[in-house]
């Protein structure tokens, strides 16, 4: 076997080890490589041999690092990185953007907002291919190998990298006939109100509500309902089952044909960013980086 075969052979190895602990599982990783569970068995086995000493060790419910194979992992993840963007900057160096971009967002922003953009840029950059996912869970940034994913709101500190492409207002609503029970006429009496809530957010859900004349007041609130996704927590402020702060982009229909109705309207709660997130590697993709240019461009201050 050549030198060349050799170092060839083992970096096919150490991508699978990286999948398998990337995806915690070796079905998936086999998958996403392109070969069979049994030969990505075989090169993890064939990397252990060569060390002479485990690096995974498999339950029947999960897979973890042994001490070396966290050393291994931490040591090869930047640079098969570093291999895939010296790639990237050859292509780069000739004017090119090309390969696979794996991006997510939640639904309903992503149908307001981001597929009308995805047209005008695969007729700019026509050599990326798109794979879009819909999704809110940031774990799929690494286990689903996504390359960037968008996200609504204040974010809690992931460990990825970031990039604020724009905001968007939020306002309190409820169904009319709620509205009409309830007789809210301060922030304060909210506290006692059922609520529909948002479990991406980190924690008890709290508010901060603004009068131009008599300044902020603060409220925390205990949904009784809650759901992950914008378009379930409308639909169950439309069917009247609690309070719910949503985007003012997704319930402007409905505020203007009576479906929903404001509550303390003079009241205002703060804008809310949009970030695209991406992995902290020390170099980020051409591809990522035009998509993230594009965004900004589009999505940002006119």
């Amino acid at each position: 076997m050549t030198v060349s075969e050799n170092l060839h052979g083992q970096l096919h190895r150490i991508q699978t080890f990286l999948a398998v602990v990337d995806f915690a599982s070796y079905t998936r990783a086999a998958d996403y490589l392109g070969i069979s569970k049994a030969m990505a068995s075989l090169h993890i086995k064939t990397l252990e041999q060569v060390l002479a000493t485990p690096l995974l060790t498999r339950t029947t419910r999960h897979i973890a690092l042994t001490e070396t194979g966290q050393d291994l992992y931490d040591e090869f993840k930047g640079i098969v990185a570093n291999i895939d963007t010296a790639f990237d900057n050859v292509l780069h160096g000739r004017n090119r953007v090309s390969g696979k971009l794996r991006i997510s967002s939640t639904a309903e922003y992503a149908q307001a907002f981001i597929l009308p953009l995805l047209p005008l840029f695969t007729a700019r950059y026509p050599e990326v291919r798109l794979s879009y996912h819909f999704n809110s869970s940031l774990n799929d940034l690494v286990a689903e190998k996504l390359d960037l994913v968008i996200r609504l709101g204040h974010l809690v500190d992931s460990g990825f990298k970031g990039r604020q492409l724009a905001d968007y207002g939020i306002v309190l609503v409820a169904s009319p006939g709620l509205q009409e029970s309830l007789a809210v006429n301060r922030p304060e009496e909210l506290a006692n109100c059922p609520w529909i809530g948002n479990s991406n957010l980190g924690g008890p859900p709290g508010w901060t509500f603004s009068h131009p004349r008599r300044g902020e007041v603060q409220v925390r609130v205990t949904p009784g309902h809650e759901s992950n996704s914008a378009s379930a927590i409308r639909a169950m402020a439309l069917g009247g089952m609690g309070l719910a702060v949503l985007p003012q982009w997704l319930v402007l229909g409905d505020l203007g044909e009576g479906r929903l109705v404001r509550v303390l309207p003079d009241y205002s709660l703060a804008r809310q960013p949009v970030h695209v997130l991406f992995p902290n590697s020390p170099h980020l993709p051409r591809k990522s980086r035009v998509f993230i240019d594009f965004l900004a461009e589009h999505l940002g201050p006119a």
